[in-house]
């Protein structure tokens, strides 16, 4: 393809023949545009002459390198993005986007309205933290929101595979780093906003702005107005707005909820309409993800009578409030939470109809927000009866000093506790003190199957270590 194609240049260089592009030095070869990201933790500038060994045609750069080949932009974040989407012939503008962002509920939402989507007749494109898929088909994913050119290569797939809708996680970062740069919405969605990612946007008035990137590239918005921060998010916004809520005054509003251990239910009540919705998964948490779900299928036109149908049909989430099988006479469950509010959601779900004692195993991850970590072991002693701390995925800190930092939230607590770092031998020992109706909630991990220490990246499915402590409990 003719560098002139992707991006605006230079007489001297706009014929030259692009054979690929590429933001990581490493994968450049003869004849590549390599973009020069400017990152958290390297600068691509700093590899612009090693592309240019490698090959390189071009460089494109935000400063002057001196380079023969060198164009100057802007931003390269968003050349990059514009550059993928024209190499992929952009495909993006043949799909119908549906865009879901917020700290907590993205994952449960996209796959509550892929599944209402395929209720109603539709192929639909799924871009999310546990995976991303083609109608039944599932590709690995390795970021919420993947970098622009291997998002534009799963739009060009969904393309060919005649997908009519996607479904995509929009988070944060992405919107920071305009790898969604250029695409347009036909609905995007905001679940709710709390403590998260506080390394990287240092205040919450930066997360919000970030999020708030997303409702200026959509036709209509479905927002959460329970949350403390939509009238922040809402103003400006010159979309289509609509909002969902569990109380009044809202364009949707779920009425008479029915909370149930496994289950919850309710009225999906608007102006014009009324269904009865039942989601086989307990927790408030459910009620708003189930809303923001039925709100935009409603929205994008789907009749409210097979929204109704199809979230009846679906049996959960891998890793969000997933029970595993045990056949013993107490329950444990598997969840992602490790956030502030993510933690207390589930924790309170919980709490709420246990019979007997409500165990929490859970940590904090390592190069990651250090202030969530004492708010998280407060929540964890005030709604749990046993708190047992342990790693998440340390990455390069020294495991226990996260522990530290959690600690320092719960002294002075009555809340009995114990320190195990080893997260296997953690879930174990708490396997191996279940009584006759404990609940106990592994928090943190969710789907993952993976932990990420300093040393490298170890196999761990919490599924196969429950499975294995309670062979050991025999």
């Amino acid at each position: 393809m003719k560098l002139n194609n992707l991006i605006e240049t230079n007489e001297k260089l706009k014929d030259t023949e692009i054979t690929g592009i590429t933001c990581d030095s490493r994968q450049v070869k003869p004849g590549y545009a390599f973009v020069c990201i400017v990152g958290a933790k390297s600068d691509g500038h700093d590899f612009a002459a090693k592309a240019v060994e490698s090959g390189a045609a071009v460089i494109v750069v935000e400063r002057d390198l001196g380079l023969n080949n060198q164009i100057i932009v802007p931003d390269t974040h968003a050349a990059y993005a514009d550059m993928c989407a024209k190499w992929f012939g952009n495909p993006a503008d043949s799909l119908k986007l549906l865009g879901v962002t917020g700290t907590n509920g993205k994952t449960s939402v996209t796959y509550m309205l892929k599944k209402v989507l395929e209720k109603a007749g539709y192929k639909v494109g799924l871009i999310g933290t546990i995976q991303n898929m083609i109608g039944d088909e599932v590709i690995a994913a390795h970021n919420t929101t993947p970098n622009a050119y291997e998002l534009n290569s799963l739009f060009a797939l969904m393309k060919a595979e005649g997908c009519t809708y996607v479904i995509m996680e929009v988070s944060s970062h992405a919107l920071d780093q305009s790898r969604v740069y250029k695409l347009n919405f036909e609905a995007a969605m905001f679940t709710n906003l709390t403590q998260d990612h506080l390394d990287y946007h240092i205040t919450m008035e930066n997360y919000l702005a970030a999020k708030k990137k997303l409702f200026r590239m959509c036709k209509t918005a479905v927002i959460n107005s329970d949350d403390s921060y939509s009238e922040k998010l809402i103003d400006g916004l010159d979309c289509k707005i609509v909002t969902y809520s569990t109380g009044d005054g809202s364009t949707y509003s779920a009425k008479g909820i029915n909370y149930r251990p496994a289950s919850v239910e309710y009225e999906f009540v608007s102006d014009s309409e009324i269904a009865h919705i039942k989601v086989n998964t307990g927790g408030s948490f459910t009620v708003y993800n189930s809303m923001c779900a039925a709100a935009c299928a409603v929205e994008i036109g789907i009749p409210l009578n097979v929204v109704s149908e199809a979230l009846a049909e679906l049996h959960g989430v891998k890793g969000r409030a997933e029970a595993v099988p045990t056949d013993r006479d107490f329950t444990v469950i598997i969840d992602y939470a490790h956030t502030p509010d993510g933690l207390k959601n589930i924790l309170s779900t919980f709490r709420e109809c246990k019979k007997n004692r409500l165990i929490a195993v859970f940590g904090c991850g390592g190069d990651r927000d250090k202030t969530k970590r004492p708010i998280m072991g407060s929540i964890a002693e005030r709604f749990a009866d046993y708190v047992i701390v342990t790693s998440d995925n340390p990455r390069t800190e020294n495991p226990r000093a996260i522990i530290d930092d959690i600690l320092e939230g719960m002294k002075g607590s009555s809340t009995p506790y114990k320190v195990i770092e080893n997260r296997i031998e953690a879930i174990k020992f708490a396997v191996s003190i279940a009584q006759k109706d404990d609940i106990i909630v592994l928090a943190g991990k969710g789907h993952e199957t993976y932990q990420i220490l300093n040393t490298g990246t170890i196999h761990l499915d919490e599924r196969e270590v429950v499975a294995e402590a309670l062979k050991e409990r025999k």
